[in-house]
Parts: structure tokens; sequence; C-alpha cells
């Protein structure tokens, strides 16, 4: 699943497209097959072992033979699945929802909330919660994709026999060499995503239709019945059932996380024309190869290919499950850049890995902290199957979350009445329920482990949330600016020559770093620029937001500069900018100070200690601001000072 991945190309917002970038460079048709290679990536290697584990349960472990009513009735399940999760929540309503081109949780948190008029701490835990599942699921997704495609060699004649015990170092080496490329920016092998990804689906829909014709009758799971049926002749087993249907559509919620970088167009055309079509030839396909084969249960989509094309499809399974975590690790390096800049995380290194593409960055305390999850979890589990147990609770927790914040957008966005938008999202919010149900009974088998990552990265995001605006209350008590200058007025210091810029996060307080600098060194610049950095509720920030300036005082302005969440603050750039507003300075003669301040826990802070100290740690660990706003350390004077929270 990718939240938003850093290979896509970035369209202009137009007709065509819907998104952000480099529309008037690449055509629709292009845009279609690359959002087939990062957008459908996890979706479609869910045929590897979906299937599979729903007879898995129906045969208790294939200790007797599945009938064929059950067969039908669970292909009928997946494929309405499909069309109710993916078609109609994801396509006709979700990629409806754009904040100014941009999909995914956080974004349509950050829209939902500007509907309201007090920020909502509702909304902003649905983002927090969102975007914590997000990680689970990105930490299961890489290991269960990669090992299900390589114990695809058991079914190749000639190494089956020997092949066991090298299934899992095999995986293994091939997740950490994905992991140690990320540093290397993905730009040019992104290219190949789309067409590789488009001759998989194409592959699975092949493979598929060479096989329908072993029972034709397999063509009735096309209609609900079966499903229906299934339910009610299995009426306990068929809730467990649904935990392994929803391994189906786990990657949904990428099409609504991507839509910035290809657009609604492309995003819903390859879903209708050809994922959708590719993905229930194929279940139709190991369907019927279930029905008149029962040896091939075990490894039924690899057993599809004819013994001379096994190894090949096995190879290709590999390099789709490859991009699929690629478009996970990507989309978990563009979720956290979104939630660091709405407040959410705190500063972590960005880097840039492209000149021209704006989306392709890296950052490397996310890529080891996800290597080292994703092996954790391969070494503990050891198979596909195992991992399935796992699976999905943190994907129907996401899909639930989205459904709470489509509720808001259609009543406060859409200005409907509250019992129209709830009306409209009750058939999803049932159905997601009953997925989320069927797998919290995952929950002792595996299943407590994304949960336990999701409830810890919601702590702390909550911690550092809430410790950030304790902070800024305790700044706010500082001296307020104006009665500093009123006093400096009265008794000025000495000036010296040059500009100095203050960066502050309140522009109405002294900072910290201009207070201490007259303490230590008694003096002021010619020129003095009171810095603020401001992130929007929106992806981008309109160039004649960009900037405002405002004269303070005769010698001394109020410079304000706004970014969007899914932008980086390059400080310099902005202020080079800036120039043409009036703002006038010589980089070289300029000075940043900056505050850097050591925190200290306190009884009355308004969080328990253990908290205090956590949030201690996160902002200890966090980069520093020179770094993060791109300002040359030979231009900053880092200033420290006391704060007690």
């Amino acid at each position: 699943m990718a939240q938003a991945s850093a290979d896509a190309p970035k369209p202009e917002r137009n007709a065509e497209s819907g998104g952000h970038g480099h529309a008037a460079h690449t055509g629709f048709w292009a845009l279609l097959i690359g959002s087939i290679g990062v957008v459908y990536g996890d979706i479609g290697t869910s045929p590897l072992y979906a299937l599979r584990e729903c007879l898995r349960i129906v045969t208790n472990d294939y200790a007797t033979l599945p009938t064929r009513a059950e067969v039908i009735g669970i292909v009928s399940l997946i494929f309405w699945a499909l069309i109710i999760v993916v078609t109609i929540k994801s396509v006709f309503v979700l990629l409806r929802l754009d904040n100014k081109g941009e999909g995914g949780t956080l974004s349509l948190m950050a829209l939902v909330r500007k509907a309201f008029e007090k920020p909502s701490v509702f909304l902003l835990g649905a983002g927090m919660l969102g975007a914590s599942l997000f990680y689970a699921d990105a930490l299961i997704t890489p290991a269960i994709s990669v090992i299900s495609s390589v114990e695809g060699l058991r079914a190749v004649p000639g190494v089956e026999a020997y092949i066991n015990p090298w299934i899992l170092p095999i995986s293994i080496v091939i997740l950490i060499a994905l992991f140690f490329v990320q540093s290397h920016g993905t730009a040019k092998i992104g290219a190949l995503f789309g067409p590789i990804t488009l001759v998989w689906f194409l592959t699975m829909a092949a493979l598929g239709v060479l096989h329908i014709a072993d029972d034709p009758g397999i063509i009735e799971a096309l209609s609900p019945a079966p499903a229906l049926a299934f339910f009610v002749s299995h009426a306990g087993l068929s809730f467990v059932v649904l935990g392994a249907v929803f391994l189906a559509v786990t990657g949904a919620e990428a099409l609504y996380a991507d839509m910035g970088h290809f657009g609604r167009k492309p995003i819903s055309r390859a879903w209708i024309f050809v994922i959708l079509p590719c993905l229930t030839l194929n279940y139709l396909g190991q369907g019927a190869l279930a029905l008149s084969n029962p040896q091939a249960l075990d490894n039924l989509f690899f057993m599809l290919a004819p013994d001379w094309a096994r190894l090949p499809v096995v190879l290709l399974a590999t390099m789709a499950t490859i991009i699929a975590s690629q478009a996970v690790i990507t989309g978990a390096f563009s979720i956290t850049q979104q939630a660091i800049q709405l407040g959410i995380l705190p500063r972590m290194e960005i880097r840039r890995t492209s000149e021209t593409q704006a989306g392709q960055i890296y950052m490397p305390q996310v890529n080891w902290l996800m290597l080292a999850g994703v092996l954790i979890l391969a070494l503990a589990f050891g198979s596909s199957s195992r991992l399935a147990s796992a699976y999905g609770i943190a994907v129907s927790g996401e899909m639930l979350v989205s459904t709470a914040l489509i509720f808001f957008a259609i009543w406060k966005l859409w200005k409907r009445p509250v019992w129209l938008a709830a009306v409209a999202c009750a058939p999803f919010a049932l159905i997601e329920m009953t997925f989320f149900s069927s797998n919290m009974l995952k929950v002792w088998s595996g299943g407590f482990v994304p949960l336990m990552v999701a409830m810890g990265l919601v702590l702390i995001m909550w911690t550092w949330v809430r410790g950030s605006r304790l902070l800024a209350e305790t700044v706010r008590r500082d001296e307020p600016l104006a009665k500093l200058f009123e006093t400096l007025s009265h008794h000025p210091p000495h000036r010296v020559r040059g500009a100095a810029i203050f960066l502050t996060g309140d522009p109405e307080v002294a900072p910290a770093a201009l207070l201490h600098n007259l303490k230590h060194n008694q003096v002021l610049h010619e020129q003095i620029i009171i810095l603020t950095v401001r992130t929007l509720g929106a992806p981008r920030a309109p160039e004649s937001e960009r900037v405002k300036i405002e004269d303070f005082m005769p010698d001394v302005k109020r410079v304000q500069l706004t970014f969007g969440f899914m932008e980086t603050p390059n400080v310099v750039k902005a202020l080079t900018e800036a120039r043409k507003h009036g703002l006038k300075f010589d980089i070289m003669k300029t000075s940043f100070f900056l505050s850097r301040r050591t925190i200290v826990p306190s009884e009355k802070s308004g969080m328990p200690l253990w908290q205090d100290h956590l949030f201690i740690f996160l902002a200890r660990n966090a980069t520093n601001a020179t770094d993060f706003f791109h300002i040359p350390s030979g231009r900053a004077v880092e200033l420290g000072n006391q704060v007690m929270v």
C-alpha cells in the first residue's frame, strides 16, 4: 500500500489528471501506466495468497477438500469485496474528495478540519490513527509480498525438493537490498515500474483465462448469490473467512493516497479497464483450478502456470512484489513528511534524491526503522501464511478512519444534512466494521503486532502534539516583541552592520535567540528580520501567500513564509524570492539566529511525568532547524536556553 510514491510523475492539476507536478510533460496514458506500477502494486500481489488463505481456513489447513459451493462462494466474496470496497467507495467516492489535488488520510483530515470553526481534537486523532495504521501495514506489506513470491519456487519443477530451507534467506536478502538502495533514489528504475506491473497484471489475466475452462461453472461467482449462500451455510465460519477475503482488497487505500501523483482520471480508468478485469479473471481461474485439481490448493496461484513457465512467473512475481514494497516505502517517506509539516511528528532529516522530481525524497531514520521492523516480522513469522494472520487489521482500521472522514466531508464540505451523510456512509461503515471485526479474530495469532505498532505511534504523535502546544504556551509568556523594542528605544544598544534573521514560532513574542543575543553580546544588527514559518492545511501554498512582509519598525521587519504540507520549507530559497516583494538583504552579510531549547520536565506541565520525558526524548532526537529549513550552517548561530514544560 502506498500513501504517496516518490517514484510517480507529478502531473499538473487539470481535467485529465487532477494532480500536481509535470502534467505539461506527461500524457494521460503515461500517467495511467505509471499509476498501475505505483498505485496498484500492493493490491496486485494479493492473488498470490488471498484465495489460498480463504480455502485454508475452510479446509482446516487442507485436512479436507473444499466443496464446490465453498469455492464458488469464496471467489464471489472476493469479487464483491473488490466491487464495493474499491470500485464504489474508493473510485466513485474517495477520489472526489481531494485537497487541492492531493489525497491520503492526513490530507483529508487537514481538509475537513478547515471546515470547522474550532480545531477538532477528534479529527486530529482520526488523522493520527489513520497514519499510524498505515505505518503498521507498511511493515507487513514488504514481508508478506516478497516471501509469498519466493514461496512460488516450491512449484518450480526440479527445485521444489530442496528450496524450502532457502525461501526465508532469499527473501531476507531481497528485503535488505531493497532498503539499502533507497538512499540512491529510484527515479531511473521507477520509470520501469508501470510497464513491469502492467505485464504482471496481463500475465495474471492470461493465467486465469487458461484455467476458467477447467470448470466454466466458476463464472457463477460473479453473482452475489453464491456469496450470500456461503454466509447462510457457514454462519460461524464465514465471519473468520472474511478476514482472509479482506486480503484481496489490501492496497485499495493507495487509490486515494496517490491521487496527487497521477490524478483521478488515470487512477480510476486504470482500475476499471485494466486492474479489476485482470484480478477478476485470475481469481476465477484460481477458483476453477481449485475445483478441478484439489492437489493445487497449497500453491494455487503458481500452479496456474504450466511447468515450463513457473520459474519466469516466480521471477515476475518477485519483481511485482519488490515494486509493491517500494511503493510502500516511498509512501512512508511521503506521509512522514506530511506529518512533520502538520506538526504531528518531530522534524526528521529529509534528503532530495532528484533535482527534477519533487516527490523523490529519502528519510534515513524512517528507512532504517522500517527495515528493522520488516526483518523482525519476516524472521518471527517465517512464512506468508503466518504473516497473513497479522495482515488486515491495520488496513481495515484505516478504511474505517477514512469512512469517518468521508462522513464529515459530506456534512461539512459538501454541506449536506447530517442524516444524509450518515446514510451515505452507513453501508461502507457496516461492511468495513464487519471486516475489521473479522480481522480482530487474528489478534492472538499475530494481529496484535500491527495494533501494538499503531497504538505506540499514536502515543508518540499525541505526545508530540500535546508537548508542542504546552511548549508554545510557555514561550508565549515571554516578553512581547512590541514591549522589547519600546524598551530598546529608550536604551538603544550598539548597532552592528549587516542583517540578522531570528526564527520564531510566534511573531508577537520576542525570539529567545534575540533576547540572548542582546544579553550576551549587547548588540543589534542594522537590519532585523523576525521570521516565522507557517504550514497550511493544503498541499501547496499559493504563490500569493508564500511571503508576507510587515514593517514593524523602520529597521525591523516581520516576515512570514508559508508552505503547504507537501512542500519542503527551504527558507533561503523563499527569502531569495522575497526580494521581489521588497525585502532587501545580502545573504553573505546575513546571520540566522535560532534558539536551541533545553527542555526540563515539570510536575505541573499538564502531562504525566513519563510523557514529559518521552516528549523531551523526541525533541532531543529531532533534526535541528538549521538542516530542516535548509539554512547554510556557516550563516547560522544557535543560542541555547532552558525551558520547563
